[in-house]
């Protein structure tokens, strides 16, 4: 039987973050709170399901116009380098990205970058093309997943390229998130925006994640378990492993010096979410710039809200892929419970535990 693929789903009517009151910083969000608020940028998802056993897809973060002959500056950070980032030695030799930004499943990410290579050479302009720098990221989702059955294929990408648009972006178990898992939760794709002042420019920062990592999950400092939440008895064994990868947008004019300066605070954001880093963690963030042509690049000096809007967004990124995942009965029978939010609401509004400095509870 044929895996049922399903091109953009529908956006979750799971709430969001801010549908909770669950705001993190003090800076304004875009008008969807999501990385296509970013002028020039469009999302696209492909999801390839065969119950019970596969739950895979591609998601594709996609620039307009981007291509060999006309590359955006672009950096790249690696927390944990446990990963294939297809790409990432030329993006941080040369600090340009020439292709869409795709993520998927970590075993099918070289048919996913061959299918990406055959798509761009189709391009107007790219007829005498020689060389090319596919950029494809992954997580591993064998957990839920049959991942040695590699089901993203090349019409699965196109279709991810093809229906990329603008607008909401649908989150949780959709695309690359489809079978990922993240701090003992299903998690998967999330995504928030951020509207800093930048010397007395305003820019957009965007972002969008496909959150697999360990951990331990904490949500305004308090922390969140599937065992504090009455979900389970025991923690979920793939509570230490797994990955994430983030991609950052911004119209904001940097460098790619600057952007890699970018990346790397979006791999720091995770500590504040409760990520623990593992051997076995592949942590990547690939940022990228909109308008290489809006002239000299924002002073370092007046980077500070943009680092900050940064920390915040990749935080509400990840508990929106959270809060927007369902529980899920993947490979093997396994399951991995979604995040309820009013169990999360209630959890947040039970009293503070504080433990004076002789360690008894105050």
């Amino acid at each position: 039987m044929e895996p049922k693929t399903c091109t953009q789903p529908a956006q979750s009517t799971r709430p969001r973050a801010r549908d909770l009151g669950i705001v993190i910083g003090g800076f304004d969000t875009g008008p969807l709170n999501a990385i296509t608020d970013v002028p020039g940028v469009r999302v696209g998802h492909t999801t390839v399901r065969q119950h019970p056993d596969v739950h895979s897809g591609v998601t594709a973060v996609v620039p307009d116009s981007v291509g060999p002959h006309t590359p955006l500056p672009a950096g790249m950070f690696t927390g944990n380098g446990y990963g294939k980032l297809i790409g990432a030695t030329q993006l941080t030799e040369l600090g340009t990205l020439e292709t869409p930004v795709l993520l998927t499943s970590t075993l099918s990410a070289f048919r996913v970058a061959d299918a990406l290579v055959g798509w761009m050479l189709e391009r107007p302009g790219c007829d005498a093309v020689l060389s090319l720098n596919p950029v494809v990221g992954e997580c591993n989702d064998g957990f839920l997943s049959d991942i040695r059955a590699r089901p993203v294929r090349e019409e699965h990408v196109r279709a991810a390229l093809d229906g990329a648009s603008g607008g909401p972006v649908a989150e949780g178990c959709v695309g690359a998130g489809t079978g990922t898992s993240a701090l003992g939760f299903k998690a998967g794709i999330g995504t928030a925006s951020r509207t800093p002042d930048l010397g007395g420019r305003r820019s957009t920062v965007g972002v969008l994640v496909q959150a697999n990592f360990g951990g331990t999950l904490r949500v305004l400092g308090r922390t969140v378990t599937p065992q504090s939440l009455g979900l389970v008895d025991d923690p979920a064994p793939v509570a230490e492993a797994g990955s994430c990868m983030i991609v950052v947008a911004t119209d904001a004019p940097l460098d790619a010096r600057q952007l890699t300066r970018v990346a790397r605070r979006a791999v720091f954001a995770l500590a504040r979410t409760g990520a623990a880093y593992s051997h076995g963690s592949g942590d990547y963030a690939v940022a990228f710039g909109t308008r290489p042509e809006a002239g000299a690049p924002v002073a370092d000096a007046a980077l500070g809200p943009l680092f900050e809007a940064v920390l915040d967004v990749v935080e509400e990124a990840v508990l929106n892929s959270l809060l927007a995942a369902t529980t899920t009965t993947g490979f093997g029978g396994r399951t991995l419970p979604g995040l309820p939010a009013d169990r999360l609401l209630e959890v947040l509004a039970e009293p503070a535990t504080l433990l004076t400095p002789g360690g008894t509870v105050a």
